[in-house]
């Protein structure tokens, strides 16, 4: 005899219980390259002008502003000053960014069932 009482449903789960997923922490060379972007965009300047000014290639400007490449500190500070930045000014943006980001509800939270 079981220990239920009648008319009572068991669940028993089919797997064990997963934490949940903990958000994902944007990549400090996605928030710089945005950041970078940004303040070019404001200044209406081309890549090339900025790249030239800063003494970095095209490419490798592009690949930054993508956040595909991890740039050093002397190119970061050639490429802030290349806009009218001093690197603490950078880093300052780049904070902005990253606590604008955290605070910015997603759209994407919890589950979504559709039939």
């Amino acid at each position: 005899m079981t220990s239920q009482p009648p008319n009572q449903t068991r669940v028993v789960p089919l797997r064990p219980q997963e934490p949940a997923p903990q958000p994902r922490q944007p990549l400090w060379r996605d928030l710089l390259g945005d950041v970078l972007r940004q303040e070019r965009l404001a200044q209406e300047r081309t890549l090339k002008e900025v790249a030239e000014t800063a003494r970095i290639s095209l490419p490798y400007l592009s690949e930054i502003e993508r956040g595909r490449k991890e740039a050093s500190s002397e190119v970061l500070g050639a490429a802030a000053h290349a806009l009218g930045l001093d690197l603490g000014g950078l880093l300052s943006l780049v904070q902005t960014e990253f606590t604008r980001r955290q605070t910015t509800p997603s759209r994407h939270r919890g589950l979504c069932l559709a039939a």
